[in-house]
C-alpha cells in the first residue's frame, strides 16, 4: 500500500501500482526477483486477478454490495468477482467490445450490455440470455426501475433532424416510442432527410441521468451543451437547460449528468472540463469548477451516505473524474478536499457506497483500487483495511505512512470512548439509539463534534486546567535544562572506571549548578568568582591550557584508555590491590572458578570486553555444579570435607595405636614415668620401626627381593611361563621378541 497524493487527505493505492503492462516473461522473472524482497512480500492483493490482458473498460458494484463486474479486453470478456471471497467468480467471452453496462438486479444474475456493433446483449448467471441491434451507434445505457425500460442515448438524427434516445421495454420485449431531442443536425447546416448518419461533427445525445429517488425526472445532454428533462410518465419534455457559453469556445457538449439524492440539484460535466451544479428552479449555475486538464467529464458522482443521520454530519461531497486524474471537492463551495493522479488513462469510476473504496477501469493492465479512510471506512468485505490503514500512519519509520508521527488522523473525525468515560460525560443514554455512537470493540465511536461539546458541559473548568497543565510542563522542561540527569556510559573497557569518573564530574557539575542558583543564574560571575589568581612568575604571553569541555572521557588524548583491549585495567592484579587495598573483590573463589574465570579473560572479545571482572566472577558461580569435575581435587565438596589443595602427593602415617589413643580421648598419663611404661610394653615394629621420644617414630621400608617362580609351583590364578610352552602361539605381533 502506497500513499497515491501528498495532500491532507491520504489516498492509497491497495491495487494497481504498476503503471505499464509488461510482457508475460518479464512479469515472471520479476518476481521471481523479487521473492526476497520485503516490500514485494507483503503487498496487498485486495482482489484475486482483478486485471484484464489489455485494458478495462467499465466497472460497477451490485446493489448488495457483494459482487463486481467489470468488462475489459483484449480478448473481449466480462469478469464477475465475489467480494466476500475475494476472488474472481467466472469470466466469459463476447464477440465485440463492451461499451458500458448496467447491473439490473440486486446481485451479478441480470445485466445488460451496449456493445461497440450496435448489439445490446441480456445476460443472466448462465451466459447470454438475448440480444438485439438497434438503428445506431449507443453513446450510454440508462436503466429506469420504475418503468422497467433501458434508455440508449445514440448518435446521429432522424428524417425530421432530432437526435434519438432509444426505449426498449423490458417486460414487454419490444422497442418503444424514442425520446426526440433537438441536437443540431449533422454538421450543423443540414437538417433533414438528406442528412448523413453519424458523419463528422454529428449531433448527439451523449449521456443521461434519471432521479430515481425524487420525481423522477430523465436529464439527457446533448452534443449542443444543453439539458433536456423528461417526464417518464407523460412521455414530453418539461424544460431545457442551456449550459453558459464559453468566451472562447462557445457552448460545448455535455458529457456527464447526474442528479442528487433530493433531486434539486443537478451537476453537468462539459467536454471542456468544466463542472456546473445548477438548482432545477434557476437556469444560472451554483458553482462553477474546473477540472484542471480540458479533457472531457466521464464520472460525476455524488458522495452521500444512504444512512440519512450520517449524511447530515457529513459534508456534502462530489467526485469528478477524466481520463487523467480523479478529484473530490466540497459541493457547498467548490473547495478542494483531494485527489488521486493515476499513471495511466481512466475509463470509469466507480465508488463503493457507505464507504471509502474507489474502484477503477483504466487503460492499464491492472485495475487500479484507491481507499480513502476519511471518505469512510473500508467496506465489510475487507475489513481489515482499517487496521492496516491505522498501523501504517502510526509508524514514523514506515515511508509510506501518511504525515510523520500523525496517530490517530486516520479516525479524526471520531473518539473512541469507553462506557464509563461516556458515563462521565452522560453519553450513555445514546447508546442504541443514534449513529452518533458506533460500537467497536469494548467501547464506541463518537462524533468529535459531539464529544468536544460533552466535554465542556461536564467540565466548564476544562480551559483553566488545560492552561495550568502546560504552564507545569514548561517549568518542568526548565527544571530538566538546569539540572543534567545521569549519563550513560559508552566505552568498551574499563567500565568501572569510567563510571567512577563520570560520577566525579556529575558531581562538581551539580556543585557548580547550586551555585548558579545562589548567585542568580549568572554563569560568568560563578566563574570569575572561582577563577584562581594570577602568579606574578608567570609569563604574560603564555596561554594557559583549557580543560576539555567533556571531560576526562570526552578527551582525544584518552581515548585509547577506554576503548583498546591492551589498556585494561585488571582490577584482580597483585599490583592493583596493592594501590587499592579498599577495592572489594569477592573472595572465596574456588580453583574451577579461577580457571574458568582466567578461560573467560582470554577468550572475551571487544564485545564483552566491558563487563565488570566483578560480573564475571558472578557468572561462574552461577554455573550449575553439575558442570564442575567431581573427580578433581578442587571439587568444592572435596574441599567441604576438609581437604585442601596441595602442589604435590603427601603421605600419610597413621597406626592402630594413635587411633586408640583418639579412641580413648580424655584418658591421658599424667606422669611422664607411667608413658614410659606404656611404651615398654606395645610391640616392636614388624618392620625397621623404632620408637624413639614420646610422641616420635622412625619407619624404615625394605623392599622385598623378588624371588624366581618354580616350574611346579603356580596356582590357577597365576600366568604360566610362556618359553616352556613351545606349542602355544603367541598372540603378540613381534613373534621374534621371545626367540
Amino acid at each position: 500500500m502506497k500513499i497515491a497524493n501528498d495532500s491532507a487527505v491520504p489516498v492509497y493505492t491497495i491495487s494497481g501500482a504498476e503503471a505499464r503492462p509488461l510482457p508475460e516473461w518479464l512479469v515472471q522473472k520479476r518476481k521471481r526477483s523479487l521473492k526476497q524482497d520485503p516490500e514485494f512480500a507483503n503487498r496487498v492483493e485486495l482482489l484475486q486477478d482483478f486485471e484484464f490482458e489489455e485494458a478495462s473498460q467499465c466497472v460497477r458494484v451490485s446493489e448488495d454490495g457483494d459482487w463486481v463486474m467489470s468488462t475489459g479486453t483484449y480478448k473481449p470478456q466480462i469478469h464477475v468477482h465475489n467480494l466476500p471471497q475475494l476472488a474472481l467468480s467466472y469470466s466469459r467471452h463476447t464477440t465485440c467490445l463492451n461499451q458500458t453496462f448496467r447491473i439490473l438486479s440486486s446481485d451479478y444474475r441480470k445485466s445488460i450490455h451496449l456493445q461497440s456493433d450496435r448489439l445490446i446483449e441480456l445476460h443472466t448467471a448462465g451466459g447470454k440470455h438475448y440480444s438485439v441491434r438497434i438503428p445506431r451507434f449507443g453513446r450510454d445505457l440508462i436503466y429506469d426501475r420504475h418503468s422497467a425500460e433501458a434508455l440508449i442515448p445514440s448518435v446521429g438524427v432522424n428524417r425530421e433532424g432530432l437526435g434519438e434516445v432509444f426505449r426498449l421495454n423490458l417486460e414487454v420485449g419490444r422497442f418503444m416510442k424514442c425520446y426526440e431531442l433537438d441536437v443540431g443536425g449533422d454538421d450543423g447546416t443540414a437538417v433533414g432527410a438528406g442528412s448523413l448518419q453519424g458523419g463528422v461533427d454529428a449531433g448527439s445525445v451523449n449521456t443521461g441521468a434519471i432521479a430515481e429517488d425524487s420525481h423522477s425526472l430523465t436529464a439527457f445532454g446533448t452534443s449542443l451543451g444543453t439539458v433536456e428533462f423528461w417526464d417518464p410518465r407523460s412521455r414530453n419534455r418539461v424544460g431545457i437547460l442551456s449550459a453558459p457559453a464559453d468566451a472562447f469556445e462557445g457552448r460545448s457538449a455535455i458529457s456527464a449528468l447526474e442528479f442528487n439524492r433530493s433531486g434539486l440539484e443537478l451537476a453537468s460535466g462539459s467536454s471542456n472540463g468544466l463542472i456546473h451544479l445548477y438548482d432545477l428552479r434557476s437556469p444560472v449555475p451554483l458553482l462553477k469548477k474546473d477540472q484542471g486538464y480540458g479533457y472531457p467529464i466521464q464520472n460525476i458522482i455524488y458522495l452521500n451516505s444512504s444512512t440519512s443521520s450520517r449524511a447530515q454530519l457529513s459534508e456534502p461531497k462530489i467526485l469528478t473524474s477524466d481520463k487523467r486524474i480523479i478529484k473530490i471537492w466540497d459541493a457547498r463551495n467548490g473547495e478542494h478536499w483531494t485527489s488521486v493522479e493515476p499513471a495511466v488513462d481512466l475509463n470509469h469510476v466507480e465508488w463503493c457506497k457507505d464507504s471509502g473504496m474507489l474502484l477503477t477501469a483504466n487503460e492499464g493492465r491492472q485495475q487500479h483500487a484507491f481507499f480513502v479512510p476519511q471518505l469512510g471506512p473500508a467496506p465489510r468485505w475487507c475489513s481489515f483495511l482499517d487496521n492496516i490503514v491505522e498501523e501504517m500512519a502510526e509508524d514514523p519509520n514506515d515511508p509510506n505512512s501518511f504525515g510523520k508521527n500523525s496517530a490517530g488522523e486516520v479516525y479524526d473525525n471520531f473518539k473512541f470512548l469507553t462506557m464509563p468515560q461516556l458515563q462521565q460525560y452522560n453519553l450513555d443514554h445514546l447508546v442504541g439509539t443514534t449513529s452518533l455512537l458506533r460500537p467497536y470493540m469494548h467501547g464506541y465511536f463518537v462524533a468529535q463534534k459531539l464529544y468536544e461539546e460533552a466535554r465542556l458541559i461536564s467540565n466548564p473548568d476544562l480551559w483553566q486546567e488545560q492552561r495550568d497543565k502546560s504552564i507545569k510542563e514548561r517549568i518542568e522542561k526548565e527544571r530538566e535544562s538546569r539540572i543534567r540527569g545521569n549519563k550513560k556510559v559508552a566505552v568498551k573497557v574499563n567500565r568501572r572506571l569510567a563510571e567512577r569518573i563520570q560520577e566525579r564530574e556529575d558531581k562538581a557539575e551539580r556543585k557548580r549548578a547550586k551555585r548558579i542558583l545562589e548567585r542568580g543564574g549568572d554563569d560568568d560571575m560563578v566563574d570569575v568568582d572561582a577563577a584562581p589568581a594570577v602568579d606574578d612568575g608567570e609569563v604574560e604571553g603564555e596561554v594557559k591550557e583549557a580543560k576539555p569541555a567533556g571531560g576526562v572521557l570526552n578527551d582525544p588524548r584518552f581515548a585509547r584508555l577506554f576503548q583498546d583491549q591492551d589498556f585494561e585495567v585488571d582490577e584482580f592484579s597483585h599490583e592493583f590491590q596493592a594501590i587499592n587495598p579498599s577495592t572489594k573483590l569477592p573472595k572465596g573463589l574456588t580453583a574451577v572458578e579461577e580457571e574458568m574465570l582466567d578461560e573467560r579473560k582470554g577468550s572475551s572479545d571487544d564485545d564483552k570486553s566491558s563487563d565488570s571482572e566483578a560480573e564475571r566472577v558472578h557468572a561462574v558461580r552461577k554455573q550449575p555444579t553439575d558442570q564442575i569435575d567431581k573427580n578433581r581435587i578442587s571439587n568444592p565438596s572435596y574441599k567441604k570435607s576438609g581437604h585442601r589443595r596441595q602442589d604435590g602427593p603427601q603421605m600419610v602415617v597413621s597406626s592402630s595405636a594413635n587411633n586408640k589413643n583418639k579412641k580413648q580421648g580424655q584418658s591421658r598419663d599424667k606422669t611422664f614415668g607411667s608413658r614410659v611404661s606404656k611404651l615398654n610394653d606395645r610391640r616392636a615394629p614388624t618392620r625397621g620401626g623404632t620408637t624413639t621420644v614420646v610422641g616420635e617414630r622412625e619407619i624404615s621400608f625394605i623392599p622385598e627381593k623378588k624371588e624366581k617362580r618354580r616350574d611346579g609351583d603356580g596356582s590357577s590364578g597365576q600366568r604360566h611361563d610362556r618359553k616352556k610352552e613351545k606349542d602355544r602361539r603367541s598372540a603378540s605381533n613381534n613373534v621374534f621378541r621371545n626367540m
